[in-house]
């Protein structure tokens, strides 16, 4: 069975951010456990299919299988590497918004210290990266991509990277048009009355998944070096 890793930021587990965004998902992936979706709102199973599997996350270095010379342990020791040498990174607050298709949280506005924290969790971890399958990248669909884009999936394995990084924790699939307004405003509403505190990333997760499976935590990196 094919194993894959990502990083993520994840909301502390316990948090209005996490019960919010797990409940709106279904699933908890630091428990590994579903979540009912919240009152009012069960009609999400239907658009968040996709993005269940997942989990509520933030995306730092995209999934990917490790090369054939790479174990486990040494991507554990390369995240708690990249985790001791890292300043906390404040989120501010954020809101519910479209992104394409998809809806999603992301930050009012975004710190500049986000994007370089992604970047360097793309480019510590790259070197344990099994390249792309031909299936893997064909699932990315590259003919809908720019030049650059098609670069950065050649060299990264994942095309939104660097200067096309974009913070954001999704919260559905994608969504037809027409439908896309009545669930921004439903999901804005229960963002707010979840009464989210502001957000402070002091952490990496590093999660897996097994075949299709959902993703599961494996490890949280606090910042400062404290794996205790």
């Amino acid at each position: 069975m094919t194993r894959r890793y990502a990083l993520y930021w994840l909301p502390a587990p316990g948090s209005g951010l996490a019960a919010f965004g797990n409940a709106v998902l279904g699933y908890d992936n630091a428990a590994g456990a579903p979540v009912p979706h919240p009152d009012g709102l069960g009609d999400l199973a239907a658009v968040t299919t996709g993005a269940r599997i997942y989990g509520f996350h933030a995306t730092l270095k995209a999934p990917l299988r490790l090369a054939p010379a790479a174990e486990e342990d040494d991507l554990l020791a390369m995240a708690r590497d990249l985790a001791a040498g890292h300043p906390p990174v404040a989120l501010g607050p954020l809101v519910v918004a479209a992104l394409g298709p998809f809806l999603a949280l992301v930050p009012e506005a975004p710190p500049p210290e986000l994007g370089l924290l992604a970047a360097e969790c793309v480019a510590a971890l790259d070197p344990l990266r099994s390249p792309l399958s031909e299936a893997e990248r064909a699932k990315r669909r590259p003919e809908r991509l720019d030049p650059r884009g098609r670069a950065l999936l050649a060299r990264w394995g994942y095309p939104y990277v660097f200067e096309a990084f974009r913070f954001h924790m999704t919260l559905t699939d994608a969504l037809p048009e027409p439908d896309r307004a009545a669930w921004l405003r439903r999901l804005t509403e229960a963002y707010a009355a979840s009464r989210p505190a502001p957000a402070v990333i002091d952490a990496v997760y590093l999660l897996s998944q097994d075949g299709s499976e959902p993703f599961r935590l494996l490890a949280r990196l606090p910042f400062g070096g404290d794996h205790g």
